[in-house]
């Protein structure tokens, strides 16, 4: 039987891509402007969004997930681009950006409540979403579903190690464990990794980085529910050996 659910939090249960989309595309407009403004007619670079991509995910190691991170590599895009001439008040605009996403309003998805409260009482959840402490911790508030879970953990990545350790701390076998989520690489392969199980909610709005292709050998150890409000019955649908 399954004695612990684990939900994410970004892009599961609330928006968190779009705000980072709609950053994407201020920053386009932002390196445009400053390539005309400063002689460049050509404006921004048809491959900025690969460039902005790449600095992303090279920088994971330093800065890790989250809105700090996001809006460092904006800024060090911005210097490789326009050839370190970005002035103060274009990084300022860069940096006012990034204290809107921290303070955005959180909107959950549809039927939210619905399953969790459906989930709720018949078996114990716990919450793990991966970024920094405090913006995370706070959207966790302001979203009103921190009375559901049993546990709420941020955590700087999610790999099999950092799960285990979350288990150890429930006194959970993983194979009496399953992760729901919308990202491959984050949510569900790590946990199968270990044992558990997980189900897969796509997203279409998920980061790139995060869709990955499940290996063969995972077999029944990952199921997919159609949305977030199939999720209850997939999960009752489970067998356990």
């Amino acid at each position: 039987m399954i004695e612990l659910i684990g939900f994410d939090a970004d892009d599961t249960l609330w928006e968190n891509e779009l705000y980072y989309r709609q950053a994407r595309d201020e920053f386009q407009a932002l390196i445009h402007d400053h390539l005309l403004a400063n002689g460049r007619p050509e404006g921004a670079p048809a491959d900025l969004d690969d460039l902005v991509e790449a600095t992303e995910r090279r920088n994971l190691p330093y800065y890790g997930f989250g809105v700090m991170s996001f809006i460092l590599s904006l800024i060090e895009t911005a210097v490789e681009v326009t050839s370190g001439c970005i002035n103060s008040t274009d990084i300022g605009r860069l940096l006012a950006i990034a204290k809107r996403m921290i303070s955005a309003e959180v909107e959950l998805f549809d039927q939210v409540e619905d399953v969790l409260a459906d989930l709720y009482g018949s078996c114990p959840m716990v919450l793990i979403t991966k970024g920094d402490l405090l913006h995370q911790g706070a959207k966790v508030d302001r979203s009103g579903l921190k009375r559901y879970f049993a546990a709420v953990e941020v955590v700087a990545d999610k790999t099999p190690e950092v799960y285990a350790a979350i288990l150890q701390r429930q006194g959970v076998a993983p194979e009496r464990f399953v992760m729901v989520g919308n990202s491959m690489r984050s949510d569900i392969l790590p946990v199968v990794a270990l044992g558990g199980r997980g189900v897969y909610v796509p997203n279409a709005g998920t980061w790139a980085y995060e869709n990955v292709a499940p290996p063969e050998e995972a077999g029944g150890r990952i199921l997919q529910a159609r949305t977030l409000g199939d999720v209850p019955a997939v999960i009752r649908g489970m067998v356990i050996e």
